[in-house]
């Protein structure tokens, strides 16, 4: 008795299997992957051969993400790609984890935050005189939260440090590189009143009810010892 050669899937049966497979592994990941270390792992598996359309089956699953209307989708980070809820759901998702609000930064570790982000790399001296106020309990705080590290230090009198941005800065914010930051005109200010301005103040001071410690900082580690990339990812 003749034994019939074993059923070959479909181009549409291969594409489901493909994608089923990338789907269980992200969801099992809590932190992003590269699309090399998934397709290493599918072709161990047996489930495509090595030169598995990995792109293409994340745009399917986003696609048929987008069409059911569910609350997250597959999205590029630093790192590699993970599955992340959608922007709308930030509101209730912050409401479930208010018991983690101690956690949350502070107004002015915000605008701390924004001002090295668009104008990095920079001095302590030259945020300050954006800001107006003394900021290294702040820049303390973002330096132990692993969003911004030293990366350097000026070519100037005394050498001052240069703060940065880190990785664990774009993957807590959702974003891919520094380009995907919005404009600087689109930020608002403090209560809604105009623009947020980063141009140094016309009478810029170095004290203020911002630091506890203003010199704080100025023991932070050296370029290397604040790792960039050492933040967890956001959940």
């Amino acid at each position: 008795m003749a034994v019939s050669p074993p059923e070959q899937k479909t181009d549409a049966q291969a594409d489901q299997t493909l994608d089923g497979a990338v789907e269980a592994v992200l969801f099992s990941c809590d932190r992003p992957t590269s699309s090399a270390r998934l397709a290493d792992a599918i072709y161990e598996a047996g489930v495509a051969d090595e030169n598995a359309d990995i792109d293409g089956a994340i745009d399917r699953l986003n696609e048929q993400y987008e069409q059911s209307g569910r609350a997250f989708r597959i999205e590029q980070v630093p790192g590699g790609i993970r599955v992340m809820t959608r922007p709308e759901h930030a509101p209730v998702l912050a409401a479930f984890h208010k018991n983690r609000a101690s956690s949350r930064l502070s107004r002015p570790a915000l605008e701390t935050l924004a001002i090295v982000a668009y104008k990095q790399p920079m001095t302590r001296a030259r945020l300050e005189a954006i800001r107006g106020v003394a900021c290294g309990e702040v820049l303390k705080s973002l330096l132990e939260r692993r969003l911004i590290s030293v990366v350097g230090r000026a070519e100037e009198l005394g050498r001052p440090m240069l703060y940065g941005t880190t990785k664990g800065f774009l993957d807590a914010f959702g974003l891919a590189s520094l380009k995907d930051l919005p404009k600087a005109g689109e930020l608002v200010g403090p209560g809604g009143a105009g623009p947020f301005s980063m141009e140094p103040k016309p009478e810029a001071v170095r004290t203020g009810n911002d630091d506890a410690d203003s010199s704080a900082s100025e023991d932070a580690p050296e370029p290397g010892e604040q790792g960039a990339d050492a933040a967890e990812p956001a959940g």
